[in-house]
């Protein structure tokens, strides 16, 4: 709902009522009284409140009433209106399937303050409110591969599941990286979509060592779909920092090698017509899904209408009431006799 003046500059005017009410007592100060010489005072007096001395007092709120009046007047001039807002999208968005990695490595502390997998939900998370008429879905993989969102276009429903997404080890479930059934769910997502322009942007920070479906395999399967691989490695060459629970239960922070098959990662792109990145911080992981958001453009025009209901009536009609209203008082009651 959208409120508004047509013709806002036209409540300057309210701004010269404060004058006009003071206007007569101002005039009355300076002007001089009139004086009448009595015999005697007490002709003057009288016992108590006359009808007459009743409406001398009531008198000025027929004064308010006309300032209250012009007010109105003025504002209806303004022309008040409230409109409704409507947003025609035509066109269609892209179809995306997203697949994360959850593996225990991406608990690695490489990406701070965050460790990779909360990292990777933040950025994934900022990628999918950028393309609010794309429909998305969310697969999940460690030493097997589920759906953690079908294809969507609520994207708040979506972002509530990403916000979900634990670590394996966190999850209690057999950890490993099959990147080939998480290639192969999230294609799986698509195969039926009737979009010109299907997407799967594939996270991992590993190397495949579970699943039963070759990666290269499940690439060919996604190519065959029409379907293009984004793929992204995620993590710093060499030693990193991953958190470790020791026998005893305690948490402690050990360095352990980094693990990267590229060139699956980067065979898997070509084979679709994709592009493989690699990203070693927050920064260059975000940067990675701006490209990614750039390259994949939805072919959507949007067209906003506002339509417009004029109020000037609504308060024009009490201003007639009080007109009205006032002028049968100053005719009767109130009626000044010469």
């Amino acid at each position: 709902m959208i409120f508004r003046f047509a013709s806002p500059w036209i409540l300057i005017l309210l701004l010269l009522l404060p004058l006009v009410a003071a206007w007569p007592y101002l005039m009355k100060r300076a002007a001089r009284p009139a004086a009448l010489r009595y015999a005697d005072i007490k002709l003057t007096s009288s016992g108590g409140k006359t009808p007459r001395s009743w409406r001398m007092m009531v008198r000025p709120l027929l004064n308010l009433a006309r300032l209250l009046i012009a007010a109105l007047v003025i504002i209806a001039l303004a022309r008040p209106q409230t409109g409704q807002a409507r947003e025609i999208t035509t066109g269609e968005g892209v179809d995306i399937a997203l697949a994360v990695d959850i593996s225990g490595s991406m608990a690695s502390l490489d990406f701070q303050p965050q460790n990779r997998l909360e990292a990777a939900k933040q950025v994934i998370s900022d990628f999918v409110q950028e393309r609010p008429y794309d429909q998305m879905g969310l697969v999940v993989f460690a030493n097997s591969a589920f759906d953690q969102s079908p294809p969507t276009v609520d994207h708040n429903v979506l972002l509530r599941l990403l916000d979900r997404v634990q670590l394996a080890t966190d999850l209690k479930i057999e950890d490993g990286t099959a990147i080939g059934m998480g290639l192969a769910n999230a294609g799986s997502m698509l195969k039926d979509s009737q979009a010109k322009s299907k997407v799967l942007i594939l996270l991992t920070d590993g190397v495949n060592n579970a699943g039963q479906i070759d990666p290269v395999t499940a690439a060919e399967a996604a190519k065959a779909l029409g379907i293009k691989v984004y793929t992204i490695g995620m993590g710093r060459p060499g030693q990193v920092p991953v958190p470790v629970t020791d026998v005893f239960g305690r948490e402690q922070v050990v360095y352990q090698e980094s693990a990267l098959d590229e060139a699956t990662l980067q065979k898997i792109a070509d084979v679709t017509g994709g592009r493989y990145f690699r990203a070693e911080d927050t920064n260059g992981l975000k940067q990675i899904y701006d490209e990614i958001n750039s390259l994949e453009k939805s072919e959507v025009e949007i067209q906003n209408f506002t339509r417009y209901q004029e109020l000037a009536g609504v308060v024009l009609a009490p201003a007639l009431l009080l007109l009205l209203g006032e002028m049968a008082l100053r005719q009767t009651i109130f009626r000044k006799i010469p």
